[in-house]
């Protein structure tokens, strides 16, 4: 029943007919579109999976991390600040959240000193990496990108991230602080009409800070290229998002103290819990949100298994190909898979998979950034080498071709002997000069007969 009802939201919001409204009424049914697209993904249960995973490694994580961020924060006299900001992300669970805040800097304190040193150190940052490793995988589920940052990048990044992160962070809500509290700025604010304006201001300043802070999330920890205005928008929704919750969650804590009371002393542990999966399941959402806006031809397919023919995977090979030849050839910069899929006008999880066989068959070379390489030299590869990587079995794929009747065989080597005499030894370079010179033939002028 859900099928059919998806299926007709689906024909209903990509009609053909769409195309021909006004303006406006198009926009809204694009708006729809990303609506129902989120809604459609978190409802599948992955993305929920997935927050419930975070919730689990945050735990084992939590008092790690703002202990090293305790110890940062205190070389630069910002560590009181840290315990503010813990009760603020845990405002929604009322007098809980202020129990919660007070045991957490409880264990960081008991952490503090000898342990901070030595093995003890090596261990927090082990598994503060580990989270953030975690973290970045369920990042790259939503952005489908099918492998995470190789181990370099990995340790450098998420540790400056970890070490810079909450320096910055108390730094600017410090200077805030010091802004609001200046003589001059005293002084201006007494006329009404810069008062309205500043007080405005300083209630809209934490949710700017929230927006921001999801919007670096957004565009920083994917291992792929995000858009600014893509990770704009995730960090928008993110925000506006976590700003309703905690004011709906504080509620619902408020409303059902009696309820919460049958659980004693389990009652904080368990609305910190519901609250911490909320707080990853905004995250991901607003990350869907940034995904879809950077690539909209992903709103109808979702996350539903690609299924096309074979014709289709054989244009893809010899597209990527071609291009990564011709780039190679003329010194500019290799193209990326991202790129390719976007003026393919193509879903990238279309063209990972020939990415794969054609790296298993050592025809294209894919580096951390996702740009692709030639293996060796394009005059060497030819056309039949290429459509062999779609259509033979390669060392990435779990069975072997199977046993089939003779007769099956039979017709596979006709298949290949009739490739064989129509491309011949063509290379990858022959093919890109042979329609440089159609387009030439094209482009020049007929004949003047007269």
């Amino acid at each position: 029943m859900s099928n059919t009802i998806n299926d007709k939201l689906e024909a209903l919001l990509w009609d053909s007919r769409i195309k021909d409204m006004p303006a406006g009424a198009r926009q809204g049914v694009i708006a729809l579109r990303y609506i129902y697209a989120v809604l459609r993904d978190i409802v599948a249960g992955k993305l929920t999976l997935r927050a419930m995973g975070l919730v689990y490694v945050t735990i084992l994580s939590v008092v790690p991390i703002i202990a090293i961020s305790f110890s940062l924060l205190k070389a630069f006299g910002f560590h009181h600040q840290l315990e503010p900001v813990l009760y603020k992300f845990l405002a929604p669970l009322g007098d809980k959240g202020i129990e919660l805040t007070n045991q957490i800097i409880g264990f960081v304190d008991n952490i503090k000193g000898d342990v901070l040193a030595g093995i003890g150190l090596a261990l927090l940052f082990v598994t503060a990496v580990s989270m953030a490793e975690k973290v970045e995988d369920s990042f790259n589920y939503v952005w489908r990108v099918d492998r995470p940052r190789d181990l370099g990048r990995r340790i450098s990044e998420y540790l400056a991230l970890i070490l810079i992160g909450p320096v910055v962070m108390v730094t600017a809500m410090a200077l805030i602080a010091k802004f609001r509290s200046n003589t001059l700025v005293r002084q201006v604010a007494e006329f009404e009409p810069v008062s309205e304006t500043l007080l405005l201001v300083g209630q809209l300043a934490p949710y700017g800070l929230v927006v921001l802070g999801f919007t670096l999330i957004y565009w920083f920890l994917p291992n792929t290229r995000v858009r600014f205005r893509s990770a704009l928008a995730g960090g928008i929704t993110g925000g506006m998002l976590w700003a309703t919750s905690g004011v709906l969650f504080t509620a619902f804590v408020v409303s059902s103290t009696r309820a919460i009371s049958i659980y004693a002393t389990f009652a904080v542990l368990i609305l910190a819990l519901v609250w911490l999966y909320l707080c990853w399941l905004i995250l991901l959402t607003g990350a869907l949100v940034s995904f879809y806006a950077q690539n909209p031809e992903h709103l109808r397919l979702g996350y539903r298994r690609l299924s096309v023919g074979s014709r289709t995977w054989e244009q893809i090979a010899i597209g990527i190909m071609t291009s990564a030849a011709a780039a190679f050839r003329a010194g500019t910069p290799q193209p990326t898979i991202a790129e390719l899929a976007e003026s393919a006008r193509l879903p990238g999880l279309m063209l990972i998979p020939v990415v794969n066989r054609l790296v298993a068959a050592n025809l294209v070379t894919r580096t951390g950034k996702d740009r692709l390489f030639p293996f060796r030299d394009p005059a060497s590869i030819t056309l039949n080498e290429v459509l062999g990587a779609v259509r033979d079995t390669q060392t990435i794929d779990v069975w072997s071709t199977g046993r089939w009747p003779r007769i099956v065989n039979n017709l596979s080597k006709r298949i290949d002997t009739a490739l064989e005499q129509e491309l011949g030894d063509t290379s990858i370079y022959t093919l890109i000069d042979a329609d440089a010179i159609e387009d030439e033939a094209a482009s020049a002028p007929p004949p003047d007969h007269s």
